[in-house]
């Protein structure tokens, strides 16, 4: 390990309740440079339709962080000695300007981007991962591991709105950044507002694993299918908590009964490692529906899991 790589505050020495919270208490960078993963906080959530609050699951993942330790249980991975990471802090917002706020995340990943740095971000509701995609797919279409109880690729809300968190992967397609058929979406259930809504995900050719499906085909399969259907191009991971059971993450703003458990998530997760990983993201954390904590806990520990195949993988280039 090199001697200059940040290190997390050691909880045996200052209390996890003290001290500046940061993602994992690792130490604040502003120049993007200086670290080769930047853990960022998206605080926004104008994409939401119906209950918002995931503009607050940045700061409170950033606290339920604490409880992450260093070396991850079962991969051995230890993600500081790897790679320098750092929290970068939140990308700029505007709560009350929904094309204005995606212009200015676009901008703060484009410089992230341009430092040549790998984003770990927390948003936030979906339609963040749009102008992330926007700045880090600009040289060609990106293959994605998507995790979520929703397609994401509706097209249009209240009237001719295009831009809602359930649009986010249709516009990212239409725009030329998401490559359909190295896309796979798992954990996709729940009523759906038309008969046709899932036309454009499946005539596209993504790869739709329904829960239904999951539920007989396993973890292990769908593992396998996943990283036939990404292959070994540049790929994305984007995490929507909704995927899981709400009865663990009650804390999102459209939860679906039946989803995958927690230790499910964690498998499928680590079943990725070893893939050409160039970001990833959790999002939907909702704090106000879940003043346990616990949702928040559950999307700090999958950025922990995130954060050590992506340093695998940085570590192996």
């Amino acid at each position: 390990m090199s001697s200059d790589f940040p290190q997390p505050l050691d909880a045996a020495v200052i209390p996890r309740f003290a001290g500046i919270p940061t993602f994992m208490r690792l130490p604040a960078f502003t120049n993007p440079a200086d670290v080769q993963i930047g853990l960022i906080g998206v605080p926004w959530d104008g994409g939401t339709t119906n209950r918002a609050g995931a503009r607050h699951g940045p700061r409170e993942v950033r606290n339920m962080s604490s409880f992450m330790r260093k070396v991850h249980h079962v991969s051995r991975i230890a993600p500081y000695e790897l790679v320098r990471v750092g929290d970068l802090g939140d990308a700029p917002v505007n709560p009350i300007d929904l094309l204005d706020a995606l212009k200015l995340i676009e901008g703060f990943y484009k410089e992230v981007h341009a430092a040549g740095t790998v984003p770990l971000s927390v948003g936030g509701d979906h339609l963040v991962t749009l102008p992330i995609f926007r700045a880090i797919a600009k040289d060609g279409p990106i293959g994605m591991v998507h995790f979520d109880a929703h397609s994401d690729t509706n097209d249009r809300y209240f009237g001719n709105n295009p831009y809602t968190h359930g649009t986010p992967f249709r516009r990212a397609i239409e725009e030329g950044l998401l490559d359909p058929k190295r896309t796979v979406q798992i954990g996709i259930r729940g009523s759906i507002y038309d008969p046709q809504d899932m036309a454009f995900a499946e005539e596209c050719g993504i790869r739709v694993i329904y829960m239904e499906e999951f539920s007989k085909i396993g973890v292990e399969a769908t593992i396998a299918e996943a990283r036939r259907v990404v292959g070994d191009l540049p790929t994305y991971i984007s995490f929507d908590v909704d995927a899981i059971d709400p009865s663990f993450t009650p804390g999102t703003g459209t939860p679906e009964i039946g989803g995958i458990t927690t230790l499910e998530a964690q498998h499928l997760i680590r079943g990725l490692q070893g893939l050409n990983l160039i970001g990833a993201d959790v999002v939907e954390v909702s704090p106000p529906f879940d003043p346990s904590g616990n949702t928040a806990l559950v999307g700090a520990t999958l950025m922990f899991e995130l954060l050590c195949i992506l340093a695998d993988a940085i570590a192996k280039r």
